[in-house]
């Protein structure tokens, strides 16, 4: 007798603890995250790069998800595609001497966005050093925002840094606004240790017209169908890349088909519960790794006051610092959409905390920015630890890397966060428009 209470006692503790803490909705079947997973981060997606065969076939891939789960255009758009054109600029020829010895080209980045240029030691260039010791990322920032054009000397001991950007500077690039005629500042970067005392630097470019496409699906709100709340994460990534052994493919499973995986998971799932009061907008965007190209269209094609909410989801493949079954949030206090979906996930497991990498200006370095610029609650929703993450932007990044708990945890945890804004019951405060 007295066993068979204590078996009672401990089943009536366990039931006070199940109705003290939530137990999470279901979201998503596992096996569907890992299906869409191993489709956008496929050799054959080529690396989803902009302007290849794969990435036309990711776009595919994910308006094929839309139709299935039953989304709706916006505005009309075939085959959920929004398309734009864009500049495509190719680098095509390139030489820099300094004090007359020819640079090597591997030595060398160019930036720009003009036809070409032909220096020889202009008193209108700015000549920039960044020696060792300094914070590169912060001294490149600066050379690159600094509005006129420059040469940057970056100092051999950042070899592998420079390296790493010149992967990614030297690509295909898009002009911002290829309807301008004003010419932009051209940056050119060398790996030395010496400012010259003249120089000469010749480059030109080939610029193109070609079209960009996002992917928009829309679930209308029943009552509040001119309000918006968008759920968003890019598509593209960076294509091939120098092989590792026989890989050059970088798959870009974390960055960002995990943040895709999770569009396509709400979509269903928002899709099937068919009581969302605002309209639901699902986008993929485009170019987001060539400057948040997608994104920037994206918001001069809708009306921004009235975009309630917009949560984008980058790289939730891994656990974040702060453990398992947590977010971080970038711009955290812009916004009081974080703290909403807090108190929406109020006992259970899941946490959203602020962004930890503040020095990374990562609030402004994702596709949310494009919006927040504009006044809309738009925050990036992560988990990688963008400070060590050695798969980032390398073939390394595979599924095989990722903890699928991890994402689908995530994609619990954005549900169930955004349900009162969903439901109209709760409003985000705006963030401070930026000052243009």
């Amino acid at each position: 007798m007295i066993k068979r209470l204590g078996q009672i006692l401990l089943a009536l503790c366990l039931l006070a603890g199940c109705a003290a803490r939530q137990s999470p909705q279901r979201v998503v079947d596992t096996n569907e995250v890992k299906r869409i997973l191993h489709t956008l981060a496929a050799d054959d997606m080529q690396g989803r790069a902009a302007f290849t065969p794969g990435v036309e076939r990711a776009a595919d891939f994910i308006a094929s998800e839309f139709t299935r789960i039953g989304l709706q255009p916006f505005a009309d758009e075939p085959h959920f595609r929004q398309t734009f054109e864009v500049s495509q600029i190719r680098i095509a020829t390139w030489e820099v001497t300094f004090d007359g010895v020819e640079i090597p080209q591997d030595h060398i980045i160019i930036s720009s966005n003009r036809p070409g240029v032909n220096w020889n030691t202009d008193p209108g260039v700015s000549l920039i050093k960044i020696g060792a010791g300094e914070d590169f990322a912060q001294r490149f920032r600066e050379a690159a925002t600094g509005g006129k054009d420059a040469i940057v000397v970056i100092d051999t001991s950042f070899a592998n840094l420079f390296n790493r950007y010149r992967d990614l500077l030297m690509r295909d690039r898009i002009k911002p606004d290829h309807h301008s005629t004003s010419p932009t500042p051209s940056i050119v970067y060398v790996l030395g240790n010496n400012i010259p005392t003249s120089f000469r630097v010749a480059f030109t470019n080939s610029i193109e017209e070609q079209p960009l496409f996002n992917v928009v699906g829309m679930l209308p709100g029943k009552s509040k169908p001119q309000e918006y709340v968008i759920f968003s994460a890019h598509y593209d990534h960076i294509g091939i890349i120098d092989a590792v052994g026989q890989d050059s493919v970088a798959n870009g499973a974390d960055d960002d088909a995990s943040g895709v995986s999770a569009v396509i998971s709400l979509a269903n799932y928002y899709k099937k519960r068919n009581d969302n009061a605002r309209t639901l907008l699902f986008v993929a965007f485009t170019a987001e790794e060539m400057g948040l190209v997608g994104s920037t269209y994206f918001s001069t094609q809708i009306n921004a006051d009235q975009v309630v909410a917009m949560i984008n989801i980058e790289m939730i493949g891994k656990d974040s610092r702060f453990g398992p079954n947590s977010l971080y949030v970038t711009g955290y206090d812009q916004s009081n959409l974080a703290k909403i979906m807090q108190q929406n996930v109020e006992n259970t497991d899941f946490t959203f905390h602020p962004d930890p990498y503040p020095a990374q200006n990562l609030f402004y370095r994702s596709d949310n920015a494009s919006l927040a610029a504009l006044g809309v609650p738009a925050h990036t929703f992560a988990t990688v630890q963008i400070d060590q993450d050695r798969y980032y932007h390398t073939v390394k990044d595979e599924v095989e890397t990722l903890d699928i708990n991890n994402i689908v945890s995530s994609i619990q945890a954005i549900a169930m966060g955004a349900r009162s804004i969903v439901s109209g019951k709760d409003t985000p405060t705006r963030v401070p428009k930026l000052e243009r």
